[in-house]
């Protein structure tokens, strides 16, 4: 292919070519991805200040696991499991590393759901886990319904290594907890409200695992950067300046 305009010709050849195919679609698709991740995050967060103030609605009324319930805010009564209890490992705040506390509410007819109770420091040494005991007297409590932020990938075994409680876990899987503890487990947990008894350091806010949609935008503005650098050195090695005739 050869195209003239002026004194400057276009002649790509084959192998640039071949390589500007390749990597521009792949370079726009990340790009693309990236904002459409921006774009689901802000519509978390637009959701979650939106329901963070609404009166609460009975947990037994909703199905805690639905897309479209989640931030919103319930009220649960039940009881503490507080001989099963887990920590949710890597959970850094304020750069200091530690755990959230994952207490099981029975519920209903013998189910449950987790309730996040906060967050508690790492402590002298992993062998060293916090006093995280909690009455088991019936209790009426608030909060919103979540999830927790899911890893990009699941290192470990999902119940723990060891196999004494509390467990510490390095992510939230619902079914093996379930199986662990024995009893139906509803796949959504409960973010216990600030102003709730038993519970730690409580400041939610929809963190997505530590990306938000400002991030997201910066990506796609980097893989959008880099499809428009590879147009402009594609064409810069390509086209060139036809000698002048006598």
């Amino acid at each position: 292919m050869r195209a003239r305009l002026g004194d400057w010709v276009f002649e790509p050849g084959w192998a640039s070519t071949f390589a500007c195919l390749l990597l521009l679609p792949l370079l726009l698709a990340l790009g693309f991805w990236q904002s459409d991740r921006a774009r689901q995050k802000a519509e978390l967060q637009a959701v979650f200040a939106e329901r963070f103030e609404q009166p609460p609605v009975a947990l037994a009324q909703v199905d805690p696991s639905a897309p479209n319930h989640r931030y919103l805010r319930v009220v649960a009564s039940g009881r503490y499991d507080g001989a099963h209890q887990f920590l949710l490992d890597n959970q850094v705040r304020d750069g200091r590393p530690g755990y959230h506390v994952l207490t099981p509410l029975r519920v209903g007819e013998g189910g449950a759901i987790l309730i996040n109770r906060g967050w508690v420091p790492l402590g002298a040494s992993r062998q060293t886990l916090p006093d995280i005991a909690v009455d088991d007297r019936s209790i009426i409590l608030r909060g919103w319904l979540a999830q927790p932020a899911n890893p990009g990938l699941r290192w470990g075994e999902a119940t723990g290594a060891a196999s004494s409680w509390p467990r510490v876990i390095p992510y939230v899987d619902y079914s093996r907890l379930a199986e662990l503890l024995n009893y139906p487990l509803d796949a959504a947990l409960i973010l216990l409200e600030p102003g709730e008894a038993a519970g730690y350091w409580r400041d939610w806010q929809p963190r997505f695992g530590g990306i938000g949609p400002e991030r997201h935008r910066g990506y796609a503005a980097q893989w959008f950067g880099l499809a428009v650098a590879l147009v402009i050195l594609y064409l810069a090695v390509n086209i060139r300046r036809s000698p002048r005739q006598p």
